[in-house]
């Protein structure tokens, strides 16, 4: 059944300003069990798609799961996790050689975000069982699996990308919360089977969406950024 078709009125007359959604927006690692209406993710969705591609292919496909198939998707997926099954990722996320400035960022993001759990470096148990999480959307009400045809290339990335950011920055209007997950694709062909996926597409990313647990000291969390030095060079005579 094709979820309501959105409204404009749904966006709250309290909608934050754009630098405000994009300076709030981050990784939610413990969601609160409210439930988000189809009504609202078809608006979010709705908007996410203004996002710009090459020739305006619109290379994305959502599925939007909540209730019963999210929680047999989720419950699946969670087991194996916790049973040592790595699954099989069907292209490298990350490099495949770390280097830096990049290792140091990812060891301290790992670190810190260990930190707020109060799990210390060796605790491999609490550890498996925090990775485990993701395969759970951190208990977030919907979860959004995105797929694109195999067929695309790297541009479809690109605009993928900005679909995306675009959907994490709506959400922010609807006081919603979100967190981008590459985890999901280790487990490509079990969620391909269960959710009916044609051979033809294949798993970019998943998502989860709802309302952050303000409680939840992970959520207290924030990733350093850069300095705008270090990423950026204005170009004053070209040789």
């Amino acid at each position: 059944m094709s979820a309501p078709a959105p409204s404009p009125a749904a966006v709250t007359s309290d909608a934050i300003s754009a630098e405000e959604a994009i300076r709030s927006r981050r990784s939610i690692r413990a969601f609160l069990p409210t439930p988000v209406g189809d009504e609202t993710v078809g608006a979010i969705l709705e908007l996410a798609a203004r996002a710009p591609s090459g020739t305006n292919i619109q290379p994305w496909q959502v599925l939007v799961l909540r209730g019963e198939p999210l929680a047999a998707l989720t419950g699946e997926l969670h087991a194996l996790s916790l049973a040592g099954d790595p699954g099989t990722e069907e292209f490298a996320y990350y490099p495949r050689q770390w280097r830096e400035p990049y290792l140091s960022r990812r060891r301290k993001v790992g670190w810190d975000l260990y930190g707020t759990l109060g799990i210390a470096k060796g605790d491999t148990e609490r550890m498996r069982q925090q990775l485990a999480r993701n395969f759970l959307f951190f208990d977030a009400p919907v979860g959004l699996i995105f797929t694109m045809d195999r067929d695309m290339e790297r541009g479809s990335w690109l605009d993928y990308g900005m679909f995306l950011q675009n959907i994490m920055i709506a959400a922010r209007a609807f006081g919603l919360h979100t967190c981008p997950q590459a985890a999901f694709n280790a487990y490509g062909a079990v969620i391909a089977q269960r959710l009916a996926i044609p051979d033809t597409q294949m798993i970019v990313c998943s998502m989860a969406l709802g309302f952050a647990d303000p409680e939840a000291p992970e959520n207290t969390f924030t990733t350093v950024r850069e300095p705008l030095e270090r990423f950026v060079r204005f170009v004053d005579a070209i040789a």
